[in-house]
């Protein structure tokens, strides 16, 4: 039998395959429609979009078998809402339902002239397309879709006026049929809200969080070099009473901070700072005895493009979220505000922790108390920084006097000492006889009860008060942008003509010469010398406050060295050689 060829089999199977099709066709019916019972069907509001038709809230699109039915909910039109309060002002935008602009009405930003600070970088979180208020969910295409869908706003059940005051309720609702997407946000009049965001897909709940995105903060400051440059901003988080905070280098993956970084909770608190504001994601309130609910932190960083001296600049920037793990509604309240100490301390759980004086806490909430306390009687910052300068300096005078009876010691038993290392710089300091040299300098000093570090206390016990002040300066809210006199606009600002700087170095290097000094070795004492230059260098880059309380300290301590040396003076020995001439 002659073999079919390759065209013939062809052929046949398309006959066969036709007539499988018409006979399935005939003997198989597809099932009719079910009826709708909807008798008074929702409210049309409608999206239209150049790629898709509008689509009717109310009507479901195909879904996969045994999904449960979803209603589109769409607005048909880009809309912003403004909540606002005697506080704050935020602006609420329906594309993504996310916040657009969260200004804190009793704070300005450093540009020229000043605007109302926005902690929202709105530039930056345009060029990103992400907002605070944005979802993040598992699935990165679900999440796109919900964060630019048109939420449909409505406040009491009724569409959102374009302008609501606080105490209010806002309620943001989004579906495409299979996803929905529901935020309830309540303000108050305080820097606190509450919140809830549920996410469901197909009907089922799915996890998700609250992400701050798109930069925060006070976007540019003035640095010390006159120019201007961005505040570092820092994922934050508490966990059983540990506060740890992440700088961009540290959030997100290691050599992938685009990747998200999850820290599991529970928190006690969660969210993203600058140097003077913070948004902190807080668990809800619960009943006493409950069981605290579960709050965790996503971290991830971008890069922002900032403008800067005239070009744009590409800003590393840390970006976070909350949540609770859980497939449910997410609840929760948010703080934002300035890192006030007692705005803070008034937070459930307090927040003061975040205002971080450092290891001199127990100095600097009492220095700010008492700064506070006399600013209260002396309007301006600067003069009731110069009133606590006296103040400290007066309790420490006792030391001072302390300090000079052990300066005259130490230059009374000068030439003996001196004598003794003569006697034994020939010998290396590995020598066994070097010992020697320490034991009699320390019978000498135990002889005439000398404390070798008696002169050097009163220095000592300034730097932490000076680390402490400066601590209070950098981060408290209430002296940013507080003037002084004349050129010096900011005190937590540098100097920007360094003339604080300078006159706090001559005022040291004033003090450091009227002061006897305890050592006669000429390298210790050029090295006197030489330490108000090297402080002048430093003060350049701190804030001018830190350098006006320093300039204080000198010129009170001139005044208080004077007096002692008038009443204390040291009597200085001059050997006399031959003829009578002074050696």
């Amino acid at each position: 039998m002659k073999e079919m060829s390759d065209q013939m089999r062809v052929a046949i199977a398309a006959v066969l395959s036709l007539v499988v099709i018409v006979a399935w066709s005939l003997m198989v019916k597809p099932p009719k429609p079910p009826e709708s019972t909807q008798q008074n069907p929702a409210p049309s509001v409608v999206v239209k979009t150049p790629s898709a038709p509008a689509v009717p809230v109310g009507s479901t699109p195909p879904s996969a078998p045994g999904a449960v039915s979803v209603p589109v909910v769409s607005a048909s039109q880009q809309k912003s809402v403004v909540v606002a309060s005697n506080l704050y002002r935020v602006e609420i935008w329906n594309r993504g339902g996310v916040v657009q602009s969260w200004e804190l009405k009793n704070y300005q930003d450093d540009s020229q002239p000043p605007h109302t600070l926005d902690v929202v970088h709105a530039d930056a979180a345009r060029m990103e397309d992400a907002w605070p208020f944005s979802v993040v969910l598992s699935d990165p295409h679900q999440e796109a879709a919900a964060n630019s869908g048109l939420y449909a706003i409505t406040s009491g059940g009724k569409p959102a006026p374009d302008t609501i005051q606080a105490p209010a309720q806002v309620e943001l609702t989004w579906s495409d049929g299979h996803l929905e997407v529901r935020k309830v946000l309540k303000f108050g009049e305080g820097y606190v809200m509450q919140g809830e965001v549920t996410a469901r897909l197909d009907g089922q709940p799915i996890p998700v969080s609250v992400g701050w995105r798109g930069g925060f903060g006070n976007l540019v400051v003035r640095t010390g070099m006159m120019s201007r440059g961005v505040i570092p901003v820092q994922v934050l988080y508490s966990q059983a009473g540990k506060l740890t905070t992440l700088a961009v280098q540290k959030v997100g993956q290691p050599k992938q901070p685009t990747v998200l970084n999850t820290v599991a909770g529970p928190l006690d608190y969660t969210g993203i700072e600058d140097q003077y504001f913070a948004a902190v994601f807080l668990p809800p309130t619960v009943p006493a005895g409950s069981a605290a609910p579960n709050l965790d932190l996503t971290d991830w960083a971008v890069n922002l493009n900032v403008q800067q001296a005239d070009k744009v600049a590409q800003v590393p920037n840390a970006e976070m979220a909350a949540g609770n793990g859980i497939a449910g509604p997410f609840a929760f309240r948010l703080f934002v505000g300035p890192k006030g100490l007692d705005e803070l301390k008034a937070v459930q759980p307090p927040l003061d922790d975040i205002l971080q004086f450092g290891w001199f806490t127990f100095l600097s909430e009492p220095i700010f108390y008492a700064l506070r306390w006399i600013h209260r009687f002396v309007p301006n910052w600067g003069w009731a920084i110069i009133v606590l300068t006296l103040a400290i300096n007066m309790l420490f005078y006792p030391l001072k006097v302390k300090s000079m009876r052990a300066a005259k010691k130490m230059q009374k038993a000068a030439p003996e000492i001196k004598a003794i290392q003569e006697k034994y710089k020939k010998y290396g300091m590995r020598d066994p006889r070097k010992q020697k040299m320490n034991e009699e300098v320390m019978a000498v000093y135990s002889r005439e009860g000398i404390n070798p570090l008696g002169s050097c206390w009163p220095m000592l016990l300034q730097f932490p008060f000076w680390w402490a002040f400066y601590r209070v300066l950098y981060y408290t809210i209430d002296l940013r942008h507080a003037p002084w006199i004349l050129w010096i606009r900011d005190l937590s600002a540098p100097d920007p003509y360094y003339l604080l700087p300078i006159l706090a170095g001559v005022t040291m290097l004033i003090t450091t010469k009227m002061t006897p000094m305890p050592s006669t070795d000429p390298a210790q004492q050029r090295m006197m010398m030489i330490t108000p230059l090297l402080f002048c260098a430093f003060l350049i880059y701190y804030p001018s406050g830190l350098a006006l309380y320093i300039l204080a300290s000198y010129l009170v301590g001139m005044a208080q060295q004077w007096y002692l040396n008038r009443t204390m003076p040291m009597a200085v020995k001059n050997s006399r050689g031959r003829g009578g001439k002074k050696n």
